[in-house]
Order: C-alpha cells, then sequence, then structure tokens
C-alpha cells in the first residue's frame, strides 16, 4: 500500500512540474503576452518569430506530448482528472497543427507588425520603469521587423500567401508608420499623456529619447518593411481568396472547423447548418417587419435600417456616451441571472484610429491576470453614420456582461485550476457563450423597441451567415463578392461592417465558425436541463453549472452539464 501511495504521489509530483514548467516557458517564448499578463520579467523583449524558432518550439511541444502520455491518468486524484483530460486535448491539438504552416500566413489586416504600436492598448504603465521598458522594446523592433520579413520571404518560396485584397489593406496601414515628424508616430501617442506621478524632468527625458528612437530606428525600420511589401510581397499576394487554395489547404480548413468549433462536424456540415439557421432567423425577421405595417419587401426594409438618419449618430462621441450609457444600465441588472460575478471592472475605450477602418465593430481585451489592468470593451467609432443605434444593446451585452467580460473574468478568477484553464480558452466555448448572452438580453429588460429586437436577430443572423460564407468562401469554392452579396441580402449590416467581417473571415479562416456552434450548444443544454429539472430548473445554477470550470470543449461542458442533471434528480 505505502508503495502504490508513493507512486501515486510522484505521478501527481510529475504531472504538476510538467504543468508548471509548460506555463513558465509559455511566458518565455512570448513575452508579450506575459507582459499583457503583467509578467515584466521580459517586459523589453519580443518573441522570436525565426522559422527555426518556430521549429524548435514544434519539437518541445511533440515531446511535451509525450511526457504527457507516459502519467497515467488514475494515478492521479480526482481533482486533477480534468486538468490532465484538458492539458492532453490540448497538445494532441498543437500537434496536429503542426503539419499546416500557419506562422507563414505573416500579414493580415486586422493587426500585426504593421500596427505594432496598439501593444501599448494591453500593457501597464504605471513609472518610469514601464516607459524605460517599452523604449527598449522599440529599439529592438527593426529586429522583429526584419525576422518577419525573412518569414515573409520563406512564405513567397511555398506559395503560402494572403490574398491580394486583404494586403492592399496591409499596405495601406504599413504606410501610416511613414512620418517625417516623430511626434504625429503612432508609436509616440503613449509618450503623449505621461502620468503625473513621473516626474516632469523624466517625463520630459523620455519624450525626448522617445523622438529620437522612433525617428531613429522605428520609422526606418518600416520603410524597410514598406519597401519589400509593396515591391515584392504584395504583387506576389494570390489572386484567390479560401484557404483551400493554398497547399493541402482542404485539408488545413478541415482541421481548422474542428479546431475551433471543437466538435467533428465537416465543413458540409457546418455549411448545412447555417443556411438552416439563415432560414429559421429569416422566419423571425418577418415577424417583426409585419408588426411594423412596413409596406415594403425585406430588401427594402434593411435598406431602410442602413441609410435612414433616425438610427445613427452624428459623431464618434456621441456614439461612445451610447455606449457607455447602455452598459451602465445593463450592470445592475446582471444578479437577476447569475449567481457569481467577477471582481474585476470592465471599461469601454474606442478602437485605435489607425486600425478602426479595417477591422470589426467591437472587441474585448481581458484583464491583466494580476489585477493591475482591467478588462476592456473596444468600440468602433470610426464614421458613425454606418454603425447603428439598434446593435448597441446586443453588441454589449456580447462582448462585455453577461458576454465576455463576466465569462472570462469569472475564470480568471477561479481557484484551484492550473494557469492554462484560468488564462485560455476554447473558441466555440469563449464565442459560444459571448453569442449566448445576446439571448438574454430580454430578461434584462433590453430589446424593448422592436428595432432592437432586429437588431438581435440581424446578430444572431450574421453569426448563422459566417458558417455559410466562411465555409463557401475556404471550402466551396465561393468568391469574395458572393459573400458580401448573401450576407448583405440576409443581415440589416451596413456595408461597411460586411466588408470588414468578410475580409475578417478570409483572414481568419474557420474562427467565424465557433459562435454559432457554441451557441446551439449551450442553448440545447439549456432547453434540455428546463425539460429535465421542470419548475426546479434555476437559470442562475445553470448558468453557474456552464461557467464554473472556466472554458471547455463542447463534449466536456456537456458531460457537465449531465452530470449536473443527474445529481440533481438523484
Amino acid at each position: 500500500m505505502i508503495l502504490i501511495g508513493c507512486t501515486n504521489e510522484n505521478e501527481q509530483v510529475k504531472f504538476q512540474t510538467l504543468l508548471d514548467e509548460e506555463w513558465q516557458r509559455g511566458l518565455k517564448e512570448n513575452p508579450i503576452y506575459a507582459s499583457y499578463m503583467g509578467d515584466k520579467s521580459a517586459n523589453q523583449d519580443w518573441p522570436d518569430i525565426s522559422e527555426t524558432a518556430v521549429r524548435d518550439r514544434q519539437n518541445k511541444v511533440r515531446n511535451v506530448l509525450q511526457q504527457i502520455k507516459s502519467i497515467d491518468p488514475k494515478r492521479l486524484p480526482e481533482a486533477q482528472q480534468l486538468n490532465y483530460r484538458l492539458f492532453l486535448y490540448n497538445y494532441e491539438r498543437a500537434v496536429s497543427a503542426q503539419k499546416f504552416d500557419s506562422h507563414l500566413l505573416v500579414f493580415g489586416q486586422r493587426g500585426g507588425i504593421q500596427l505594432e504600436h496598439e501593444t501599448t492598448e494591453g500593457l501597464i504603465f504605471q513609472n518610469g520603469q514601464d516607459y524605460e521598458d517599452w523604449l527598449i522594446r522599440l529599439t529592438k523592433l527593426p529586429d522583429l521587423i526584419a525576422a518577419t520579413i525573412e518569414l515573409a520571404k520563406l512564405a513567397l518560396e511555398q506559395g503560402i500567401t494572403a490574398p491580394k485584397i486583404l494586403m492592399e489593406r496591409v499596405a495601406r496601414q504599413i504606410k501610416l508608420q511613414l512620418k517625417d515628424d516623430p511626434k504625429t508616430s503612432p508609436f509616440y501617442n503613449i509618450f503623449e499623456s505621461i502620468p503625473d506621478n513621473i516626474d516632469a524632468k523624466l517625463r520630459l527625458d523620455i519624450q525626448q529619447r522617445a523622438q529620437i528612437v522612433i525617428m531613429d530606428q522605428v520609422i526606418p525600420a518600416y520603410e524597410v518593411l514598406d519597401e519589400f511589401f509593396t515591391t515584392k510581397y504584395l504583387p506576389a499576394a494570390r489572386e484567390t481568396y479560401g484557404i483551400s487554395n493554398l497547399p493541402n489547404g482542404r485539408e488545413w480548413y478541415e482541421h481548422l472547423a474542428r479546431w475551433h468549433t471543437t466538435t467533428d462536424l465537416s465543413p458540409d456540415e457546418i455549411h448545412e447548418i447555417g443556411l438552416s439557421e439563415v432560414a429559421r432567423i429569416r422566419d423571425e425577421m418577418e415577424k417583426i417587419i409585419e408588426s411594423l405595417n412596413w409596406q415594403g419587401t425585406f430588401d427594402e426594409f434593411l435598406h431602410f435600417l442602413r441609410t435612414d438618419s433616425q438610427f445613427y449618430f452624428e459623431t464618434p462621441e456621441e456614439l461612445l456616451q451610447e455606449y457607455l450609457a447602455t452598459s451602465k444600465r445593463i450592470d445592475p441588472k446582471i444578479t437577476r441571472l447569475f449567481k457569481v460575478l467577477p471582481r474585476t471592472p470592465y471599461g469601454i475605450r474606442p478602437i485605435p484610429e489607425e486600425s478602426a477602418p479595417d477591422t470589426t465593430t467591437a472587441y474585448y481585451m481581458r484583464p491583466s491576470a494580476d489585477g493591475s489592468r482591467a478588462g476592456y470593451y473596444y468600440v468602433n467609432l470610426y464614421r458613425p453614420e454606418v454603425r447603428p443605434k439598434y446593435e448597441i444593446e446586443v453588441l454589449s451585452v456580447h462582448e462585455a456582461v453577461p458576454g465576455h467580460h463576466l465569462q472570462i473574468a469569472l475564470a480568471m478568477e477561479l481557484e484551484n485550476i492550473p494557469n492554462f484553464r484560468r488564462y485560455s480558452g476554447y473558441t466555440a466555448f469563449v464565442e459560444g457563450w459571448g453569442l449566448y448572452s445576446e439571448s438574454l438580453g430580454e430578461e434584462l429588460d433590453l430589446y424593448q423597441d422592436p428595432y432592437s429586437k432586429f437588431g438581435a436577430l440581424t446578430y444572431d443572423m450574421w453569426r448563422a451567415v459566417r458558417l455559410v460564407v466562411d465555409t463557401g468562401m475556404h471550402y466551396k469554392g465561393w468568391s469574395r463578392e458572393k459573400a458580401i452579396d448573401y450576407f448583405t441580402a440576409n443581415a440589416a449590416k451596413t456595408e461597411q461592417d460586411i466588408i470588414n467581417e468578410i475580409d475578417r473571415y478570409l483572414i481568419m479562416p474557420g474562427q467565424a465558425l465557433a459562435y454559432k456552434i457554441g451557441q446551439r450548444k449551450i442553448l440545447e443544454l439549456k432547453s434540455k436541463t428546463q425539460q429535465q429539472l421542470g419548475e426546479l430548473f434555476d437559470i442562475k445554477d445553470f448558468h453557474h453549472v456552464v461557467l464554473g470550470e472556466g472554458a471547455l470543449p463542447l463534449s466536456v461542458l456537456e458531460e457537465r452539464v449531465d452530470q449536473y442533471i443527474e445529481s440533481f434528480k438523484s
């Protein structure tokens, strides 16, 4: 008995050691992520993105997978069983992904080397050392740009490039970095408002040195990038759209569909689900249009929503104030639906103006792990005349509460689970929860206006359309124009948003599939729980079960809900 107990204890120590070592390796290999988490030990460094480093990391991942498999999970305590299962699942997925050279898709219009100044959005600047660290990082930026160019050259050799129409956006973004005056550089923005707790003399010194670094090192490095991009990469970028046009592209997309949905659904099956959901939601939309006594066609109603001035603000400031006011209305009502709320607050910020024209309506940035930075709901204020009022409520419940902020902050505050579960997730769960949260709007006294209700349906339709157009472009040979037309015909999103959305799917194949697949599973589990428990069903308990272990693959989530139902009934 003593020997068995000792063996079990050794197995537990072996597993815990591996968890800790892998977490620290991840922080070491990605200094930006470490900084975002509040770990400043590598606050002056960029990640090594070279081909050699990528292959070295892949070898390490394969070795770790073998170490995981050498551990007998039956000898681990019950509290570690799920940790082991998810850790193994993650590394099996990571190894399967190595077949596809995604690191060679170097450029994208939604972020990357040409918008590297936006890194500061996730950093903490509280004292002089924080600014010193960023200045030193900036002196190393030319090396990161040079490494990016080398990867891009390798990508050209192997025929792995992004669609040219997206790369034209990147070319424009690179031009934003080519300034004659360093104080007009996007990299100088962070130095313009150094906090007053830093000595005035030091503030001036930091600003002066920042101008020198930007002028002498940063801007020249971007000039080199601009020369390479416009003369070499852009002309060679592909005229096709879907990832299936790349080497091994169909299998690559099948892998991405499994990765993002955490299911074994094929692209064809997902496409059919999308078509079915579009038809279902279209019927709901028609009912609202009928209730408004609209005399025209469906297309004419969408045109009315996209063009009538009553649905739009005139200025970015008015739009931002409405986002703030909407969040303040929602926040106090969350207790109706949840037993536990996160301690970490969230704020609202405008999307940086350099990337706003090329990105989507909003996104969320998680808090730092050490609590030094809140979570942030970023909203797009570019061209307020294309940002409809009727989508503000539904967007806010998705990105902030009860959507991303509530789910992600709660996961980060969970105790007695390893870091890889606390600070990471699965797209289908995270985005599925965000989309599911939109369905809770009426319980939060939202969507009272029929146009706001139509906006909520538009957002549900938007995610159903994604299933059709993402699989269409990446697997079924659809053109970008066909995808735009299909989107336009079925959802009340504005043209600006629709084009940016389609281009987002092109640069992020498969990611858009996760939302609707995840939402459908959570709604299915909710319905099952209601049917099984009847009058004893408690929405707060159900939400606590769904969120109580952090993000999970959908199959594991279903097991958890089934266990809750059985334990409740017995």
